[in-house]
């Protein structure tokens, strides 16, 4: 894709962004109908015109008009067909001013409350695509509010964004969003979810003071209302604008008149004043209203707050993160900060664009992911991580031989020589048969897989060297952290703090599977080579050598000869062989045990055993790779 637009289809106003992929700067918003936010309204005229925006609230000849229509999606299925007429008339005006070209690679991110589950979502997507919009992908608004906060880098309030729990409350024209983000990474947001409970509350009751204080044209401009919402809709916005001037600076307008006029053009032109002033404001937060079960907007906002304080699971927020118009209220950061005492509260600087901007910013990151994956894919199924591992094959043997003689010796062949002297073996050259069988049962033990880890473990670390300087290149070219690929950090226990998230965790988990199947693959190929294994392959095998040369040596040749392998020598006799005459027997030559294991593992059957092994091992890394890239984040500030 090369650009990404960011729609934040609002109840009330509407934003479009767009991002060029290569794009360093924020995202353009985007002018439709004249406006960067836009009223959420359409109307169908008589022949058949479409019209959006502000304008679409008060033209004449109309044959059907809509306006604040997304709020009630989730409960009227007429709505869906609204969403459809209103994004259908503003991809036209994208269209017509020439910021969307027919064809282009480009994608659309639409904007959503963070309590829609996915059946919604993807229903609502469904809308957008058969209105005839590019690509489209539905985004939470909470999320797409932090990461353009994130990215626009104007958080500098020393809190560290990117790795602290943070809280983002989006206050919409209808409805309050709260979400709860750990590490700016959207796998790991909480949603506390939604409240019905919006700034448009307060429009209401601005609307209300200021018809209650028309004077003698309060009856024509409450008989505008009663015939036509959509003048009433249009007087709400008028309050809305009026209401986010006054807080925005409201130590000036405490002694400053604050107010406008506007013209309701009905069965004839109506003038109404709206005004804001210190005793207005009170009554926004503090009225009771019945929408709200009789109780005040703060209230509400209050009561959601605690109810979210006590469903995070996680530490409570360092920062919470406000945005919508509303979140210029400074009474907003007061109560937030009653309720989260220790958390430092901040607004968006521009909280009408900030969903939009954020949209635009995810698609770009969602792009980035996709070619990075695409990427990682293709490194994978070329044979290079085969080849790198067949140059190290040869040291996994060693590796493995040096870490399994000496026990498999103490273990396994002592064990062996103190049957056989005990008489439980009656010939020297049945300890052949009985050292295989006992050999393949210690390689399948745990102590085994044990003793193999921490070499494997070291083996690792030249081979994963080296694919890193592969994979590393790919992370750095995609806005990846190159740590999302890196098993490196994971080789030991001791590198994992003990606070590792879950992302770590996971990490640690591939990491401890893929040294288990190398154990895994290494075990079953020494378990199917046991008859090539020099130190037990008959007569010639170097342990039964050493219990054949200690029995010369103290019984002497004159009375084993050739039937010593064969003969069913007395107790007596055995017993007259010391035990440790055999042990210090093979530790004197325990470096030519390892040599001969060695070697017989390097010339027999060579190819047959290391393709094997490099087929596993490469498998399984791969695998590792894939599941990796399965959980990857790009962080939201960049």
């Amino acid at each position: 894709m090369d650009r990404f637009f960011g729609f934040d289809l609002g109840d009330a106003e509407s934003a479009i962004a767009r991002l060029d992929k290569n794009e360093q700067n924020v995202p353009e918003m985007l002018t439709v109908v004249g406006e960067q936010s836009f009223i959420t309204a359409y109307a169908q005229l008589q022949n058949g015109e479409l019209l959006v925006g502000e304008k679409a609230c008060y033209a004449d000849n109309v044959i059907k008009r809509k306006l604040r229509f997304k709020s009630r999606f989730l409960t009227d299925r007429q709505s869906a067909q609204d969403v459809r007429s209103f994004a259908a008339g503003v991809l036209g005006e994208l269209y017509g001013n020439g910021d969307l070209i027919k064809n282009e690679e480009c994608s659309f991110y639409i904007g959503c409350p963070a309590g829609w589950d996915r059946n919604t979502r993807e229903h609502y997507r469904e809308i957008f695509e058969s209105a005839g919009y590019p690509p489209a992908k539905i985004i939470s608004e909470s999320r797409a509010a932090m990461v353009s906060a994130c990215q626009s880098k104007h958080l500098q309030v020393g809190v560290d964004i990117l790795s602290k729990p943070v809280l983002v409350v989006d206050i919409g024209s209808s409805t309050t969003d709260f979400a709860y983000i750990m590490g700016g990474k959207e796998v790991e947001m909480q949603t506390a979810g939604e409240v019905v409970l919006g700034g448009g509350l307060m429009d209401e009751i601005l609307l209300e003071e200021s018809v209650a204080s028309a004077g003698l044209g309060r009856k024509k401009i409450q008989s505008v209302f009663d015939k036509s919402e959509p003048w009433k809709t249009y007087a709400e916005f008028a309050a809305r604008r009026l209401k986010e001037k006054y807080y925005s600076d409201e130590e000036y307008w405490s002694k400053n008149s604050c107010q406008e006029s506007i013209v309701l053009h009905y069965d004839r032109p109506v003038k109404l004043v709206l005004k804001m002033d210190a005793k207005v404001a009170d009554k926004l937060v503090n009225k009771k209203i019945s929408k709200l079960g009789n109780k005040s907007w703060r209230e509400v906002f209050i009561s959601s707050l605690e109810d979210v304080k006590k469903n995070i699971t996680g530490s409570e927020p360092e920062l919470i993160f406000l945005t919508g118009g509303v979140s210029k209220l400074p009474a907003i950061r007061d109560w937030c900060s009653s309720v989260f005492t220790d958390s430092v509260v901040i607004s968006a600087t521009d909280p009408e664009f900030s969903v939009a901007r954020g949209l635009s910013y995810c698609g770009r990151i969602d792009e980035d992911l996709r070619e990075f994956k695409e990427e990682l894919d293709e490194l994978i199924a070329s044979s290079t991580i085969e080849e790198i591992v067949g140059r190290h094959i040869p040291n996994l043997y060693k590796d493995a031989v040096d870490a399994l003689v000496e026990p498999i010796v103490e273990k396994v062949a002592v064990p062996v020589f103190d049957r056989w002297r005990s008489g439980e073996i009656k010939r020297l050259a049945d300890t052949d048969s009985v050292l295989q069988t006992e050999v393949a049962t210690f390689l399948r033990s745990d102590e085994c897989r044990e003793l193999l880890a921490g070499p494997i473990t070291g083996w690792l670390r030249p081979v994963i060297e080296e694919l890193e300087s592969l994979t590393v290149p790919i992370c750095l070219k995609h806005r990846v952290p190159y740590t999302a690929l890196s098993l490196k950090s994971y080789l030991n226990a001791d590198d994992i703090d003990i606070k590792v998230d879950a992302k770590n965790i996971f990490a640690v988990e591939e990491m401890t599977f893929l040294i288990d199947s190398i154990v895994t693959a290494l075990v079953a190929i020494l378990i199917a080579t046991i008859d090539l294994i020099p130190f037990m392959a008959g007569p010639e095998g170097i342990l039964i050598g050493i219990i054949a040369s200690v029995v010369v040596l103290f019984l002497g040749k004159d009375k084993m000869q050739e039937t010593l392998l064969s003969a069913d020598i007395p107790k007596t006799m055995r017993k007259l062989i010391p035990k440790g005459a055999f042990s210090s027997r093979t530790e004197s030559i325990s470096a030519g045990i390892k040599e001969s294991f060695y070697e017989t593992l390097k010339k027999e059957k060579n190819d047959e055993i290391s393709e094997r092994m490099v087929n596993e091992i490469s498998g399984q890394i791969e695998t590792t790779l894939a599941k990796m890239a399965e959980v990857v984040e790009i962080p939201l500030g960049q």
